[in-house]
């Protein structure tokens, strides 16, 4: 069981176990001048963010209906409870249908909501940030740095012969080397640091708290890292990569990237 399948799992537990709760306090308060009954919109609103962040664009969980549904059956059958005998069958059937309808169609808005908030800042490709996400986190890493005096760095991160490797294999492979790299990247960093895709084949990594020697061994790492995988895909591809370090906002963003960048053309053409 994966990582991410059981933080879903976890995260439906939790949502039913406020259902549950949140039906037992309504309960208590049957007949009294006090309603619980908006509450039952929150674990509604959680499973739609916790459908949009596992959904991942490609598909559509079912996690809202669910919710939606179990919510309203779940709240039906307490009112149904606190009113028996007097409390007619068809309003129970109703007021079920007309609930469940009501939270699913909340649960899918809030769902797609989110989705369209958080891919509006990632690469719909590799799933890393975009450059809009890249440059708010990079501001914060300045402030951050300005505050503590530590230093950060910039990885320019390029894909030598991408061009060929498109035209001699197809873009379906091309768009497998730039996963790839992403993956690498990911594997390779901290949850700190910030991943970006800049450009077609254009990556870059803002590591924090990350003074130039450390970044050269990361950049080393990565090296290493795509070297292996390139060559057991027999990819006639390489990495170039520049680096740049810094400590507060001495210098805009823009700066420190065209360094970084400016760093990784030496590297490119000195073929290494």
């Amino acid at each position: 069981m994966g990582k991410p399948y059981q933080l879903m799992v976890w995260g439906f537990l939790l949502i039913v176990a406020e259902i549950l709760l949140i039906t037992v306090l309504n309960y208590l308060t049957t007949g009294m001048y006090y309603s619980l009954d908006v509450l039952y919109c929150l674990p509604v609103i959680q499973a739609a963010r916790l459908s949009s962040i596992h959904a991942l664009r490609r598909s559509d969980t079912q996690l809202p209906v669910i919710i939606g549904t179990f919510v309203a059956l779940v709240w039906g059958a307490a009112e149904f409870a606190a009113a028996y005998p007097d409390y007619p069958l068809d309003a129970l059937v109703l007021n079920a249908f007309a609930r469940s309808v009501t939270f699913t169609v909340i649960g899918r808005v809030v769902a797609k909501l989110w989705r369209e908030r958080d891919y509006s800042r990632k690469d719909a490709l590799t799933e890393l940030a975009n450059r809009l996400e890249f440059y708010e986190r990079f501001a914060i890493e300045q402030s951050r740095s300005e505050r503590s005096g530590r230093p950060y760095s910039v990885l320019f991160i390029d894909l030598d012969r991408f061009k060929q490797l498109n035209d001699q294999h197809g873009h379906q492979i091309g768009d497998d080397a730039l996963k790839v790299v992403a993956r690498i990247l990911t594997e390779n960093s901290r949850q700190v640091d910030t991943l970006a895709r800049i450009g077609g084949d254009e990556f870059v990594m803002l590591a924090s708290e990350t003074d130039a020697p450390s970044c050269e061994k990361l950049t080393n790492r990565i090296l290493d890292a795509t070297e292996k995988t390139f060559q057991a895909q027999g990819w006639d591809i390489a990495l170039s990569i520049g680096q740049a370090t810094e400590t507060g906002n001495k210098r805009s963003i823009d700066e420190i990237l065209r360094e970084a960048d400016r760093k990784m053309y030496i590297v490119k053409n000195s073929g290494r």
